[in-house]
């Protein structure tokens, strides 16, 4: 044990992997690993596009690329660890590394959550007022708007991490998941939680009742000015497009919402249910994204072939 201030924080946790599925978790690293690698090659091209070509240097490009920067951090900070616990059973994480991992998942969470809220605003700005498009979201705009969400993330996911390691454990340091989570590492605590449960909450429901909120009232209004065009080809794009991109919305908050509540309320949810939820609500998002927004938009796509053709001549 190591001493923290008056307190005693372990030399190491054990993440069970995917209690209930021993047998099975060889097998379930697999498809785990197949759609890891498609995340960050997905994510990474769409980077990669975006630098190179200048012409996609505006606000939708540009929020596109917070996107998969962020999908990027969000899937590896726990797709590593878990494959190297169902493949190698390296099971045990240290504590710091632990808690570092509970900062990054939650501040990154919070930082896609807020870049999904801003495209939403940017897809009502360009349907709404497509005249005016560029001067109610300049690029300074754009980059004022990220550094925003990225501090949000930060600043609002900070005390977690310290108001755990002011706290004392108990000998139990077995984690029945994959990766260290904020209410997981909580129920490690030998003491009143009741101050870190009431903030978790508050961040959950700030961060997502307001990005849900903005998210929704930005989608009623597009759907209300796609339904003023004229019936044809303009308005089924425009549905694709909106369709597509709440997909990918509600992809990330279903999971991410489940796993929240199941955490606080679902005590009769079985727990191989919520891991496996757990899990993918930090796995499919990021691989989606590059598919759906990266794959689906005209200029990407076209980026992506050209690349193909030139390497086949």
């Amino acid at each position: 044990m190591l001493p923290s201030g008056n307190n005693t924080s372990p030399i190491s946790f054990i993440l069970l992997g995917i209690p209930g599925l021993e047998n099975s978790q060889v097998w379930i690293a697999f498809p785990f690993c197949v759609m890891y690698i498609v995340a960050v090659v997905g994510n990474i091209i769409i980077l990669h596009i975006i630098r190179i070509d200048r012409t996609l240097h505006e606000p939708m490009y540009l929020f596109l690329a917070m996107l998969a920067v962020t999908d990027l951090v969000l899937s590896s900070s726990t797709q590593p660890k878990m494959l190297a616990i169902l493949w190698f059973h390296a099971h045990e994480i240290e504590y710091h590394a632990c808690l570092i991992q509970v900062f990054f998942i939650h501040a990154f969470s919070s930082v896609e959550s807020g870049v999904l809220m801003a495209m939403a605003l940017d897809r009502y700005v360009a349907i709404c007022f497509p005249l005016r498009h560029s001067s109610i979201l300049p690029t300074s705009a754009v980059m004022k708007l990220g550094a925003a969400v990225m501090m949000r993330g930060l600043l609002w996911v900070s005390p977690f991490c310290f108001m755990i390691s002011r706290m004392p454990f108990c000998p139990n340091k077995v984690i029945p998941q994959s990766y260290c989570e904020h209410m997981a590492v909580l129920k490690l605590l030998c003491a009143d939680t009741r101050v870190n449960r009431g903030y978790g909450l508050f961040v959950a429901f700030s961060v997502v009742g307001f990005d849900l909120m903005v998210i929704s009232i930005s989608y009623v209004m597009i759907l209300r000015a796609v339904l003023q065009l004229p019936a044809g080809d303009a308005r089924f794009k425009a549905f694709g497009t909106c369709a597509s991109h709440i997909c990918v919305i509600l992809a990330f908050y279903i999971p991410a919402l489940f796993t929240f509540l199941t955490h606080r309320f679902g005590h009769h949810v079985p727990r191989v249910v919520h891991v496996m939820f757990a899990n993918m609500y930090l796995l499919v998002p990021p691989m989606l994204n590059p598919i759906i927004y990266g794959v689906r938009t005209k200029q990407i796509r076209d980026r992506v072939i050209q690349g193909c053709c030139r390497k086949d001549s």
